[in-house]
């Protein structure tokens, strides 16, 4: 006599099952990578230099562009990273200590 089919899973997850926190919206922003900033810089010129480029071959040329400069061209855009890494490390420090005063406050 052949054995019954017993499936074990647990079905689709509801949102309210998923376990994800929501983001704050008030924590502060990561910081950007000395190619963002190349790349927010450079952006508009690309488009202008290469009237109706679609959106990806946008991405494609500014990450040529960026593999092509040397370390003392990059250097600005470095210092721009570290600035704002450090501004992010210092506005979740205060995040972070904003929380656990909340946290000391509700208990």
């Amino acid at each position: 006599m052949p054995k019954e089919k017993v499936t074990r899973g647990k079905g689709k997850a509801t949102k309210a099952d998923s376990g994800k926190k929501k983001k704050d919206p008030n924590a502060p922003k990561r910081g950007l990578s000395a190619y963002m900033f190349f790349a927010n810089e450079q952006r508009e010129k690309v488009r202008e230099d290469n009237p109706g480029i679609k959106f990806g071959e946008v991405g494609k040329l500014l990450g040529e562009k960026w593999k092509a400069l040397n370390e003392k061209q990059r250097a600005p855009y470095d210092a721009k990273a570290a600035t704002d890494k450090k501004r992010y490390e210092e506005e979740k420090a205060a995040y972070l200590a904003g929380d656990d005063e909340e946290e000391e406050e509700s208990e």
